[in-house]
């Protein structure tokens, strides 16, 4: 028994291991490559007896770390696309299938199980595209992030209510009587859990032992899953619960980081089963069948999803994108079919069906979403001729477009409100939008690649653009579109890879910044003043070194000369004041980096709308001719001729 186990357990990792290398040698997902080692394990063997049991430790792994994972901040971020765009698509996917099943001869249950399996893409084979094009924080990734976990959640309702569509059942009282079961049952266990799995957790963190902590995760995971399937309900919704319970407590991070490897270990063995369980004598027979729910998944997906983001308000391109990086189905599809197949719901030849196409789907998001050939790029590209028509009057000029506004964009505002340089933002977030028009600033919802989002901020009478955004596709975009409405502003990049960095250049960058040389100079000038290095040699050494990288800024050792002091506010015209009214930057050159205020309250990098007080203490930046100035401005409140050389006396 042992000894059969452990070869069950080294057979089925060898053939993820062989079929991994060889998706990578492919550029495939490595979840295709464990599914054609599954078909190989499968036809050369007869089956492995084990796999269903490294098979379900897999699926309860997977979602205990979908709990784990899971993230209102990302729910929120794309709340109406997620949460009511999601249920909104899945439902119009499952007509489409049932649509389709009933021309080729299915039983409504069992074309409505179909639909519900592929109606739910693959979490695994998403991420993992996203991750290789460093998408993740793009417009499209933050919205698909957003949609794969309410598909997560909708998922596990759906195989709480498979049972209603067994033969005999009454669809409408079965699935209600499904969802009270699941209600009755994981209710009060999410209650008791809450109450004493962070104790539990905490008390095991303190004995300071890794190996404790790791064992007591892994037995909440399948502890949990086991009790969820003995009181008749699926181990994976169990697992999902335990995983949530999990996430809100403070040590989610570090259980993750302990536990995927582990239930990356055992997804793999449960895609290596999978494959084992596809039967090519059965598909050849099922071939049109097949080939027919693919296409349907990967044309009719894309498109049902670009219509919901598209309704959503979302531009074009993001909603194209969106669409297709859902054109895909995978591990949450064999766990609804493999439910519906348990209960009688589907017979095996369907079962059969759906591994099949979900094979050939996740060959062609391969293609399509991650490989993005020239000619689908230049097509998703495409801007219309309409939205290129001359602008309306603008009311902005010679201020800054900021394209993007995460944490980059808010610095470079922070500067330019600092100065009183006027600015427009561009972004898809909702919630950054609405902290730039808190800014007083001009605040597009668009896609920064977008000639008519850019032309509403006002781009061709622009001084400068500043594209803070990280994905390099947009940002060439952006740059692209910026150089075509105004071909003589200066425009200033970011780029996280040097690789990307010609890219940007040649569409029209003026200068490309990349943080990690920044960081790496800033670090070594930090490391030769601790080491005593004298200060000539060192900047001379740093003036060399950054010879060698053409994308670092060119002006190093802006912040030579400069000196922090504290100056305390002593003038009643700055009284009653906020730091925009004041003007303290413009009228002295200098900035105010902290205020501690007469009452005690401290507070570090104020905002434009922070009131000063008498006896406020500012803890100010500058030259020393500039501190100057401002100490004569907070004693009378007057500027004088030591004005700092940001004085903007006599304009208008």
């Amino acid at each position: 028994m042992h000894g059969s186990l452990l070869t069950d357990l080294g057979l089925l990792l060898l053939a993820a291991v062989a079929g991994g290398l060889a998706a990578h040698a492919l550029r495939q997902p490595s979840v295709l490559g464990y599914l054609l080692a599954g078909l190989g394990v499968g036809a050369a063997t007869g089956g492995v007896g084990a796999s269903e049991l490294f098979a379900q430790v897999g699926v309860v792994l997977l979602l205990f770390g979908a709990g784990v994972e899971f993230s209102l901040a990302d729910l929120q971020r794309a709340r109406r696309l997620a949460l009511y765009g999601t249920p909104v698509g899945m439902a119009a996917i499952v007509l489409l299938v049932t649509a389709f099943g009933t021309v080729a001869g299915w039983e409504l249950p069992q074309a409505v199980a179909v639909g519900a399996s592929v109606s739910v893409m693959s979490t695994a084979v998403l991420f993992k595209f996203l991750h290789d094009r460093h998408e993740l924080h793009s417009a499209h990734g933050r919205i698909l992030v957003g949609v794969s976990l309410a598909q997560d959640l909708l998922a596990v309702v759906i195989v709480a209510v498979i049972p209603a569509l067994r033969p005999g059942e009454a669809a409408s009282p079965a699935a209600a009587r499904g969802v009270l079961q699941a209600a009755a049952v994981l209710l009060p266990l999410l209650w008791l859990a809450r109450r004493w799995v962070p104790a539990l957790l905490w008390r095991v963190a303190q004995t300071r032992s890794m190996e404790l902590f790791v064992v007591t995760v892994v037995a909440l995971a399948i502890s949990t899953g086991a009790l969820a399937s003995a009181l008749g309900l699926s181990p994976a919704l169990g697992a999902f619960v335990a995983g949530l319970v999990v996430s809100e407590s403070e040590f989610a991070h570090e259980i993750l980081a302990r536990v995927l490897p582990l239930r990356d270990v055992f997804v793999a063995l449960f895609f290596v089963s999978v494959g084992m369980l596809l039967r090519p004598e059965v598909v050849a027979t099922q071939l049109a069948t097949v080939v027919g729910l693919a296409a349907l998944v990967v044309v009719g997906n894309s498109l049902v999803w670009t219509a919901v983001a598209r309704a959503a308000g979302y531009p074009r391109r993001v909603a194209l994108l969106f669409g297709l990086g859902l054109g895909q189905v995978g591990e949450f599809s064999y766990l609804i079919a493999g439910s519906a197949r348990d209960l009688g719901v589907v017979d095996d030849r369907l079962y059969q069906v759906v591994l099949a196409a979900s094979l050939l789907t996740i060959m062609a998001n391969a293609a399509l979403f991650r490989g993005r050939p020239r000619w689908l790029e230049a097509w998703l590209g495409h801007e219309r001729r309409e939205e290129a028509r001359p602008p309306v009057q603008q009311e902005l000029s010679a201020h800054v477009v900021v394209c993007g506004f995460g944490r980059v964009g808010r610095e470079v505002a922070e500067a330019l409100q600092a100065f009183g340089v006027p600015y427009a933002v561009v972004d898809l977030d909702p919630e950054a939008l609405r902290e730039a028009r808190e800014r007083a600033a001009r605040a597009v919802f668009g896609d920064v690649g977008s000639l008519k989002a850019l032309e509403r901020a006002g781009a061709r009478g622009a001084r400068l653009a500043v594209v803070a955004v990280p994905d390099v596709g947009a940002a060439v975009r952006c740059v692209q579109a910026l150089r075509h409405l105004n071909p003589g502003i200066p425009i200033l990049a970011r780029v996280h890879h040097a690789s990307a960095r010609g890219v940007l250049l040649e569409a029209g960058a003026t200068e490309v910044v990349q943080p990690e040389v920044e960081a790496a100079l800033t670090m070594v000038r930090h490391s030769l003043d601790h080491l005593g290095v004298p200060h000539e040699a060192g900047r001379a050494y740093l003036r060399r070194a950054r010879a060698h990288w053409p994308d670092a800024v060119r002006s190093e050792g802006i912040v030579e000369g400069l000196e922090a002091r504290e100056v305390v506010v002593h003038s009643s015209r700055l009284a009653g004041r906020t730091l925009r009214e004041a003007r303290i930057t413009e009228r002295t050159g200098a900035v105010v980096a902290a205020v501690a205020h007469a009452d005690g309250r401290r507070v570090v990098n104020p905002g434009p709308g922070e009131v000063l007080r008498r006896g406020d203490r500012l803890v100010a930046m500058g030259e020393p001719s500039q501190l100057d100035a401002l100490e004569r401005l907070c004693a009378s409140g007057e500027e004088t001729e030591g004005r700092g050389v940001f004085d903007t006396r006599g304009s208008a």
